[in-house]
């Protein structure tokens, strides 16, 4: 973990171009470091919402956005329809 004396000299970026520039700096620096310069948030969540994450084994998730690229949908909406179609079967 890194201290103060050198969290200040790398001081803390305004934006990132990048995920890669996001996770990269966020991998090497501790967020303890930066507390001064962060500020409090407050969120919500709408416990009554219909999105719900389910994780998707590594393996597939090149797969299913490929196929998804195909029918030109995003992956979440193909999952759902290829769930829907299986649960529809199943019944």
């Amino acid at each position: 973990m890194q201290g103060k004396n050198s969290a200040a000299l790398d001081g803390l970026p305004d934006n990132f171009t990048t995920l890669d520039e996001f996770w990269g700096f966020w991998d090497t620096h501790s967020s303890a470091d930066y507390e001064d310069a962060m500020e409090a948030v407050e969120i919500e969540l709408d416990p009554s919402s219909s999105t719900v994450y389910v994780p998707v084994a590594k393996d597939l998730v090149s797969k299913v956005r490929a196929q998804a690229r195909r029918q030109g949908v995003s992956s979440e909406t193909l999952v759902n329809l290829w769930l829907q179609e299986r649960l529809s079967t199943a019944a």
